[in-house]
């Protein structure tokens, strides 16, 4: 038999018990968080990392500095084309000596396109973003620029570049070129250009052209005859490095050194972001994938 006295006591001990439980629980509840993710370093002199589905700034670093930014360029001139009113991808272009010219000229990247061939939008717009083509630039750019010469042309759709950049809130960005190969006033930064490439990857065309690895054109020779082109290959390594990557497009030079401009997609969730100016092609691959992690890292 229990007494009042004894029965006091067990009240007392259970209300200890209860209490005691609380603070446990308590202190679980308002425990220290996990500890935060750590700001990576990079060898790029500017980056700049969002979320894609809001614009939400993960990581800056000199961010809207203005860079020389190499053949990231050739964004522009891919969304410039992809923009335009009832666009043809199958309307073929003939390859033109101009074109070869200015590869040689320049000791340009080139696709390897052959004077005389008939070669689609398309395919043309394959050889801009995976070898980074400036002869595929230049035929575009002729192609879609306005103009009775080639040279208006070209100004022609230059002007569209930064009619573009303008519309798009890249008010750090001009474009003096259709590839990059600047003429002392093409720049841009790693904010603005994360801005176009966010905008870029709306385009259904534009998705499917950067994150492929390889491709392979059949252009129409001025004979007739169905030619094989030698396969392009995405210069973009992360495509096959990091898991989830969607593209977008490298670019170096003497001024801009090497430059990325990224995306991939986890979980649902995508990250868009760019170096500029890095010290070599595999730094530039190690300062994206650093940013990449972070980025999804961030969130969560």
């Amino acid at each position: 038999m229990i007494t009042a006295t004894q029965g006091i006591r067990v009240r007392r001990a259970a209300a200890v018990a209860v209490t005691t439980g609380a603070m446990f629980a308590t202190v679980a509840l308002t425990a220290a968080p996990a500890q935060a993710v750590s700001t990576p370093t990079i060898a790029a002199k500017a980056g700049f990392v969002m979320n894609n589905a809001n614009g939400a700034q993960l990581y800056a670093k000199g961010a809207t500095t203005k860079l020389s930014t190499g053949s990231t360029t050739k964004i522009m001139t891919a969304k410039v084309v992809l923009s335009q009113p009832n666009l043809n991808l199958d309307a073929k272009v003939t390859i033109q000596k101009a074109y070869s010219d200015y590869i040689v000229a320049n000791n340009a990247s080139s696709a390897r396109l052959i004077v005389g061939d008939k070669v689609t939008v398309r395919q043309l717009l394959y050889g801009l973003m995976l070898p980074s083509g400036c002869d595929a630039a230049y035929a575009l750019a002729d192609k879609f620029g306005s103009g009775t010469t080639r040279a208006a042309r070209v100004k022609s759709f230059i002007g569209k570049m930064n009619t573009t950049a303008r519309s798009l809130g890249m008010t750090s960005t001009h474009f003096d070129s259709f590839d990059g190969i600047g003429n002392g006033s093409n720049y841009s930064t790693a904010k603005d250009l994360t801005k176009l490439a966010s905008n870029a990857l709306k385009s259904a065309n534009f998705r499917a052209i950067v994150k492929t690895k390889a491709y392979t054109a059949k252009t129409i020779t001025r004979t007739g005859s169905t030619r094989t082109m030698g396969t392009w290959t995405n210069t973009n390594t992360l495509l096959s490095s990091y898991s989830g990557t969607i593209g977008v497009k490298t670019g170096s030079g003497p001024e801009a050194k090497y430059c990325l401009v990224f995306a991939a997609t986890r979980g649902g969730k995508t990250v868009v972001g760019t170096v500029l100016a890095s010290t070599s092609t595999t730094q530039r691959a190690t300062d994206a994938t650093r940013l990449l992690n972070y980025g999804f890292a961030r969130l969560g």
